[in-house]
């Protein structure tokens, strides 16, 4: 592949004449893009499209693949406009997704959170390619903000359970996707009975979420459904969650991770990128982020591996491994932290959990049943939503409690014997 294809390497670089900018001026030189910025000027939108991003052939025809004059590394516009045509303009449904990263919920869904979703406008549903639901529990009245929104599915659900006095934000960056939500902002506020909407799109970059006008410490609950892969800086990704989370809120999100550190040739890989693998955060790095930035130690809600079928694209990942993980965030004050283990009594009245709360995939509080948790779990409870509906006390000197600690998603799976899903990211 050249810099320049001779069907537009005029465009890009000029008739060759000045031997010291093309040394060798023959027609084959034409359709190459020297280095010297005197024949090869600054990008602009035509010279960018004749100028491919660097591979091993390319860099034989540009010596120095980073200098922007000639061959522009990719950016995250790259990625970002591979992701928005794949999701605005090519997918047309769940069918046409080429790997099982993102298809079959594997996580029982509350009936409560069933019953809203069968209320939910078809088109919607249609056009929404994320996984599963991402609902978590305890959200009337809260303020919650959807990273990725889509089509807008998973923010017309969260309407109806925060209900009036709650709001919802859905952020995404695909103006297909968004002109669907938009659509149906009026039929769900008077679907739900709401008196005006709680609901509202904006297209930006989660990456950015100052632009879009969301403010530090001003959201309870973040979600996101299989979405954080398809960004490039993931860690930008991370400090605006942190930033714009209150203390006590929760960022509660479905995504897939990785059993190693992908490889610069995987990664570059844009179907695989646009399907949800290739950009797969190694799960080490997730945790590492999320403790570096401020949050208390990741808790993992629910975890499935699943495996890429497609020779072709199995070929590129290798013996790489994928899992799909709900992942729990919680971001505390660490001046209000109490020590010592307690015991406490979930005493119901949660909508959607009114036996039993899940706060992770092996920590259950059973309706009036005392049950004994370490501080760092007490102070999650204290902190968040979740403790109106708890009571506590010191726990008996003798009482056993699990220590939080980072745990490997993988092993997770195979020690709990979790069944292995023909396609999910939930």
């Amino acid at each position: 592949m050249s810099c320049c294809p001779k069907s537009t390497a005029e465009s890009c670089c000029p008739t060759p004449t000045d031997s010291s900018c093309c040394p060798n001026p023959t027609t084959s030189s034409e359709s190459c893009c020297p280095t010297d910025s005197s024949c090869c000027p600054k990008p602009t939108d035509s010279s960018e499209s004749c100028c491919p991003k660097p591979t091993d052939s390319s860099e034989s025809c540009c010596p120095k693949p980073t200098d922007s004059s000639c061959c522009p590394k990719p950016t995250d516009s790259d990625i970002a406009s591979g992701v928005k045509d794949y999701y605005g303009k090519v997918l047309k449904s769940k069918d046409d997704l080429l790997t099982p990263a993102c298809k079959t919920p594997v996580t029982s869904i509350p009936k409560n959170v069933r019953d809203v979703m069968s209320q939910i406008h078809d088109e919607v549903v249609s056009k929404y390619y994320g996984c599963g639901i991402c609902v978590p529990p305890c959200l009337t009245n809260m303020n919650v903000v959807d990273l990725g929104s889509g089509s807008g599915r998973d923010c017309y659900v969260l309407s109806k359970l925060v209900g009036q006095q709650g709001s919802v934000i859905g952020v995404d960056i695909t103006d297909e996707q968004l002109s669907v939500a938009n659509k149906y902002v009026d039929y769900h506020t008077k679907k739900f009975g709401f008196d005006k909407p709680n609901v509202r799109f904006l297209k930006g970059f989660i990456e950015d979420l100052q632009k879009v006008g969301i403010e530090d410490n001003s959201i309870d609950i973040i979600i996101s459904n299989c979405v954080v892969n398809l960004c490039e800086d993931k860690r930008k990704v991370m400090n605006e969650i942190y930033r714009i989370l209150k203390y006590g809120g929760e960022m509660y999100f479905s995504d897939v991770y990785c059993d190693r550190q992908l490889p610069e040739s995987v990664q570059k890989h844009q179907l695989l990128w646009n399907e949800c693998v290739s950009g797969a955060l190694f799960w080490e790095d997730l945790n590492k982020f999320a403790i570096d930035l401020g949050f208390e130690v990741p808790r993992i809600y629910s975890a499935h591996t699943f495996e890429i079928s497609k020779p072709e694209l199995k070929e590129v990942v290798g013996d790489a491994r994928f899992i799909s993980v709900i992942y729990r965030l919680f971001k505390l004050d660490k001046s209000k932290r109490e020590s010592g283990n307690k015991q406490v009594t979930y005493k119901g009245g949660m909508e959607g959990c009114e036996d039993n709360l899940k706060l992770d995939y092996k920590l259950n509080f059973p309706t009036g049943t005392p049950v004994s948790i370490d501080d760092v779990t007490w102070n999650i409870i204290h902190q968040s939503r979740l403790n109106d509906f708890f009571d506590s006390k010191k726990a008996p000197c003798c009482a056993a409690v699990d220590k939080v600690e980072v745990e490997n998603p993988f092993v997770v799976v195979e020690r709990e014997g979790f069944t292995k899903a023909a396609g999910s990211c939930c």
